[in-house]
């Protein structure tokens, strides 16, 4: 990534010199730079509002009984892990955070969730087939209300930041169908069934029954 970046100002440079326009390159990088800590600043009150009530919703029991509720869909995709185990309550928060589109409020509550799924996996360099799914579902989650881009969209002086609800919903929905879907069906594949941690521990203790 930080070679792209670098690649980027450079040819940015370039072709700012070639057409005379070096100084117009320079101006537009330092007042777009001030424009990212001003748009950043703004996110602060949208993160810490909708954090709060995830934490309300933590602290009151609510993720609990969300969790009961999606404990069929849970089963279904992570069939290894326990209905009661602590990786299902911090994936379930991990995604109502992608629903409302806090990527980076996701991002810490996805590593908690994949901690408490290390702790199932029987190796420690090799991930199992539900961490696979979950990091899918995370990456290509379903959005219903894209806080982040609305609140991008109102301070750059959008008329109407909130039409991109519709496509936001349509795009991640195929996205995610798309993710888990390559997730499950190549999890079937037998050279990645044999890699599989869990697995591959309980073959080994088939042949010792066998022996």
């Amino acid at each position: 990534m930080n070679y792209i970046w670098l690649a980027l100002m450079a040819i940015s440079l370039i072709v700012g010199a070639i057409n005379g326009r070096l100084e117009a390159v320079t101006t537009a990088a330092v007042n777009y730079a001030g424009m990212a800590v001003e748009i950043s600043l703004g996110l602060i009150g949208i993160m810490a509002f909708w954090l709060g009530i995830m934490k309300i919703a933590e602290e009151g029991g609510i993720i609990k009984i969300l969790s009961r509720a999606i404990r069929p869909i849970a089963k279904f995709l992570f069939p290894d892990i326990p209905p009661d185990h602590p990786a299902i309550g911090m994936m379930l928060m991990n995604i109502i955070a992608n629903w409302l589109g806090l990527g980076n409020a996701a991002t810490p509550l996805g590593l908690k969730a994949m901690k408490e799924l290390q702790k199932l996996n029987k190796s420690e360099d090799t991930a199992t087939n539900a961490m696979v799914v979950f990091l899918a579902l995370n990456t290509a989650s379903i959005t219903f209300i894209p806080m982040t881009v609305i609140a991008v969209r109102a301070k750059l002086g959008s008329a109407n930041p909130f039409e991109i609800i519709s496509t936001a919903v349509f795009s991640s929905t195929c996205a995610t169908i798309a993710a888990v879907t390559a997730a499950k069906l190549l999890q079937r594949l037998p050279n990645i069934r044999k890699s599989d941690p869990n697995r591959m521990k309980e073959d080994s203790r088939e042949g010792d029954d066998n022996a």
